[in-house]
């Protein structure tokens, strides 16, 4: 079940951040690389820009043994601010589709498996302020936050964001514009898949009319 809502709670939509909102491949390839330098371990940066989604411990654990996972993480954390951050630039149709939801008097919601601090610097160096960001939760994790803040609607770009949307009780829009092709958000169970953002607004004012 969803979460409930009185009828006139704003309605809440939240997004993914990771190739739904921002474009953060650049800066996460930049950080593992210069990770590589530090760590001296050949680390395919290029590959794994292929697979952003879930939490970073999930991609550590390619390169390094589960028990020094851990402390890998502390420390590609430490460089990531001064690498990833500068590069990051919003998706196409990102701040339109946060701003349609704004002048409907709803509230934006990002939810996303990045942990949460980082998350907040890349809204606050681009200038972009969703109502809430909820960091370290990834799939059916999400679903926590989804209920808390009462979100009707979920948009992502990878199948765990479908999954956490269904856990949530709420609607599934999917965007192909990450690691998952349409036809795969959509056998995952997506209600709606979108080619990217530029199309939220039409589909938005469609789904409130």
């Amino acid at each position: 079940m969803g979460a409930m809502t009185s009828p006139d709670a704003p309605l809440t939509v939240g997004f993914d951040l990771d190739l739904t909102l921002l474009d953060t491949r650049p800066g996460i390839k930049a950080t593992w690389e210069a990770f590589a330098a530090e760590t001296g371990v050949a680390i395919d940066a290029d590959l794994v820009v292929t697979r952003l989604g879930p939490p970073l411990e999930h991609e550590m654990a390619y390169w390094f043994p589960q028990e020094r996972v851990p402390e890998m993480v502390s420390r590609y954390r430490a460089l990531y601010p001064e690498y990833a951050i500068g590069p990051t630039v919003p998706m196409p149709g990102a701040e339109d589709a946060l701003l349609a939801v704004r002048e409907a008097g709803g509230r934006t919601l990002v939810v996303t498996a990045k942990n949460g601090p980082h998350a907040e610097l890349h809204f606050e160096r681009l200038g972009i302020e969703p109502d809430a960001v909820v960091g370290g939760l990834w799939a059916e994790g999400k679903a926590e936050a989804l209920r808390a803040h009462g979100a009707r609607v979920y948009v992502g770009d990878h199948t765990g964001d479908v999954r956490g949307a269904a856990a949530a009780g709420a609607l599934s829009v999917a965007v192909a514009t990450g690691p998952c092709p349409a036809e795969e958000l959509r056998e995952a169970g997506a209600d709606v898949v979108l080619a990217d953002l530029t199309d939220f607004r039409a589909w938005w004012e469609a789904y409130r009319a």
